[in-house]
């Protein structure tokens, strides 16, 4: 599996850019900086299928003015579903490209990596890339490969609700139960004798309704 660049990328934009996306509350500034750091890594990647040699010499150069089409591309691009307006959006997809292409290069160099080792780990990226975005991301970046990779998050269901539920369940059952042990109790109490008593009264009043059957046909 190739260095996780996503992950990497990630943390040295947190401690070079402290600046980046300030403005917004600790969650929000790392969902952004999330989605600005995936939609640039998978331009880069899809850049480099198209033609590698150039996108190596780009990012020995590190031209400005190629990082910059490049961020207006992806501002511009119909797929792109950014919540961050374009005039926020653009400076810093600039950012944070200038700095992937400054750990690229400086990874190279350290690496000896060359072209050949560059494409090995940047095409490796796309395993760790996978379930890290919504589908309009990779349609904007052109890996739509990826499209449907992101897994549909389902509702933790904490201990407290769990057992909350269940006593409700025990709740609403008890009133059965104790319905039940009512009924049962009500039936200990008849008495024994009753029982002994029952047939002799039904026997009795069959041989009243056939005295009643007899009198009536002899009249």
């Amino acid at each position: 599996m190739a260095f996780d660049l996503v992950q990497y990328f990630s943390e040295q934009i947190k401690l070079q850019k402290p600046q980046l996306f300030s403005q917004y509350s600790p969650k929000e500034k790392q969902f952004y900086i999330h989605e600005v750091n995936v939609l640039t890594l998978g331009q880069l990647i899809s850049i480099w299928r198209q033609d590698p040699k150039k996108l190596y010499h780009e990012i020995k150069a590190a031209d400005p003015l190629y990082i910059q089409e490049i961020a207006r591309h992806l501002t511009t691009c119909k797929h792109n579903k950014s919540a961050l307006s374009p005039a926020e959006l653009e400076p810093s997809i600039s950012e944070v490209l200038s700095l992937q292409f400054t750990e690229l290069n400086q990874l190279n160099q350290t690496g000896n990596f060359g072209q050949t080792g560059l494409t090995e780990l940047l095409l490796g990226q796309i395993e760790h890339l996978s379930g890290q975005a919504e589908d309009w991301v990779w349609s904007t970046n052109q890996l739509t490969e990826l499209k449907g990779s992101k897994p549909v998050e389902q509702q933790d269901i904490s201990l407290e609700t769990t057992m909350q539920e269940f006593n409700q369940m025990v709740h609403q059952a008890q009133p059965s139960i104790h319905h039940a042990e009512e009924i049962e109790v009500e039936q200990a109490d008849v008495p024994a004798w009753s029982y002994l008593l029952s047939p002799i009264i039904a026997l009795v009043i069959l041989l009243f309704m056939y005295y009643s059957y007899s009198q009536l046909l002899a009249h």
